[in-house]
């Protein structure tokens, strides 16, 4: 009897395994933190304060080296309604782009899809990151500048923390 429970968990074990979500075989993938890194694609989330709420922004630079992955669109979500808002058209992610959204945004739409394509339509993404909320651990800058130096060594840290380097 024990030995059917532990070859049945290592069967689960090795099912659950084998289909964790990597960016290669993944459509969808949930980002939890205020960065995110796999192979081809980078991106990092910071707040740049301004003299209001309303005036205060959200900046996300995502960078990708995967011709996948060349162009960036995003879009926010009501969860509870399902309606959905195009908040940044599609861009050239490649290698880099600043999106920028007003933080008031999330409150009405506070899930977020990044939509990663090779030909800029992001209607057949080749993947979507999505983030319900701005992360908590999103840090606040004062200044451009210290936004921009954070953003490139929060990318390069999360990076090095996934095994993942930039070609």
């Amino acid at each position: 009897m024990r030995l059917r429970l532990f070859l049945a968990a290592l069967t689960l074990h090795a099912a659950f395994a084998h289909a964790a979500p990597d960016v290669a075989g993944a459509h969808e993938v949930h980002g939890v933190a205020d960065a995110f890194a796999r192979p081809g694609v980078a991106l990092a989330w910071g707040i740049l304060r301004g003299q209001s709420e309303a005036d205060t922004t959200v900046v996300v630079r995502v960078e990708t080296t995967n011709p996948d992955f060349a162009f960036v669109a995003a879009d926010g979500i009501d969860p509870f309604t399902q309606q959905r808002k195009a908040i940044q058209a599609s861009v050239r992610a490649s290698p880099r782009a600043d999106l920028r959204f007003p933080r008031t945004h999330f409150a009405d739409f506070p899930r977020t899809e990044f939509k990663f394509a090779a030909d800029g339509k992001a209607a057949s993404p080749a993947l979507t990151v999505y983030y319900l909320g701005v992360p908590d651990t999103t840090p606040e800058f004062a200044t451009q500048e210290t936004l921009g130096r954070y953003l490139d060594d929060r990318l390069a840290r999360e990076r090095a923390a996934n095994g993942v380097t930039p070609k």
